[in-house]
């Protein structure tokens, strides 16, 4: 009986939606990407003075690898299939011979470049890099130690690599150690045997929201001039759905970010399948009863590993940094694990779940958490810690009197009783 109520839910959530996340679309439809939406770089906003008194010298970061070329062959492949056959049978509208001809060529651009780094994405991570440089110059001061390290995916080491490359040309006295070994993936990419099966167990919610959100008749109408043909022989739900992650991620190359395809979707489709992506990712990643508010601690080793750094720091008293580089898929649950900015948010009902928790706000490409330290200029005090997802200073579930300052103490505190009263699989950071 549960479970066809909370499908009943599914059922009815198209019937409502963010008019705050219609506005961020109008503003900028590329923000509908989610994943594939290209680093947003532009008018960063002003940071908060450091704290009087402090001055900040260590940090911790985990960021996802820069904008790449998709992961998969079949994604650039699918697309081109489904229009060629409509070319084959002469039901293809001007609009959609020109798409094709677009498709084709950036098929061919992609070949052999399965979710490689970008040329933008390299860009991204040379631009975080001077910015971090830039707002906090105390931690990379003098000799400075930067600890980096990735998973042992090559568009992540080279994200890594163009970040650290502009850091010594910043300050060739750093002393940096990069390093990317499957002895650490437990921590910087785990894949926790639990979570599996609790994803799978949620999969039912999928089919009722893809087939109240995705309606694919006047998209296919912009792309054949035969509805007949398109209803029977096009997989329309599919091709609404994946042509519009080849349109997102256009914007993760030079070649291609100013071609603009996003005209084959209206304002609404273009938010209903984004709704549908989000409502994916947060089953996928967020703590959510649906898989037993569960699956977001499987970066409960990477948070004990921000925790362990943070302590060493402290405890050499040194300005340093602690730089980690990997995915997507880990920066969103360790946010949600987290509760920046309340992406803890718990809830069955799917039908209002844009309202309160947006993906497209948390992982970008180029995706970055970076807590910084601050200690007092003399004598002894508390330590104080800021929270920067992606470069806005960001609010955790922890009460403070000086935000977007919070006390070290109670943060960490705060996270060794949430990881504590979850059972945990072997091995942990100790």
């Amino acid at each position: 009986m549960r479970k066809k109520i909370l499908l009943l839910i599914v059922a009815l959530a198209a019937l409502v939606v963010s008019a705050g996340v219609k506005d961020d679309f109008k503003q900028d439809i590329r923000r509908s990407a989610g994943n594939y939406w290209a680093y947003p770089d532009k008018d960063l906003p002003e940071l908060t003075a450091d704290p009087e008194g402090y001055r900040p010298f260590f940090i911790n970061h985990y960021g996802r690898h820069g904008s790449r070329w998709l992961i998969g062959s079949h994604l650039y492949n699918f697309p081109v299939e489904q229009l060629e056959k409509g070319e084959r049978n002469g039901k293809l509208t001007q609009r959609g011979k020109e798409v094709l001809a677009i498709l084709r060529e950036l098929r061919a651009s992609a070949q052999g470049r399965d979710g490689e780094l970008s040329d933008i994405g390299a860009e991204q991570h040379q631009g975080i890099a001077r910015r971090m440089y830039e707002n906090f110059p105390a931690v990379f001061a003098g000799d400075a130690s930067v600890r980096a390290r990735s998973t042992v995916v090559i568009r992540c080491i080279l994200s890594m690599q163009n970040e650290v490359d502009v850091l010594k040309s910043l300050n060739p006295r750093l002393r940096i150690t990069t390093d990317a070994s499957q002895a650490e993936m437990y921590y910087m990419n785990y894949d926790d045997p639990v979570v599996k099966p609790l994803r799978e167990a949620a999969y039912p919610y999928f089919d009722p929201m893809k087939a109240k959100l995705i309606k694919p008749e006047k998209f296919l109408s912009r792309l054949f001039s035969d509805k007949k043909f398109a209803r029977d022989s096009i997989k329309g739900q599919d091709l609404m759905i994946d042509l519009f992650d080849v349109v997102g991620n256009m914007q993760s190359h030079h070649q291609w970010e100013k071609t603009d395809l996003y005209d084959l979707y209206s304002l609404d489709e273009a938010t209903n399948v984004w709704r549908y992506n989000n409502l994916r990712w947060y089953i996928y990643s967020g703590e959510t009863p649906l898989t037993q508010c569960r699956v977001d601690f499987m970066e409960g080793n990477l948070l004990r590993s921000f925790i362990k750094d943070a302590d060493q720091a402290i405890l050499e008293g040194r300005n340093q940094a602690s730089l980690r580089f990997g995915h997507e898929s880990v920066v969103l649950p360790l946010v949600c694990l987290m509760g920046i900015n309340g992406a803890d948010y718990h809830t069955e009902d799917l039908s209002t779940l844009d309202q309160h928790w947006q993906s497209y706000k948390i992982f970008p490409m180029a995706c970055n958490l970076q807590i910084i330290y601050y200690k007092p200029d003399e004598g002894e005090g508390d330590i104080l810690v800021k929270v920067l997802l992606n470069e806005h200073e960001a609010t955790l579930p922890i009460k403070t009197d000086m935000a977007p300052y919070y006390h070290w103490n109670d943060v960490r505190d705060y996270y060794m009783d949430k990881l504590s009263r979850q059972p945990y699989i072997s091995p942990v950071i100790d």
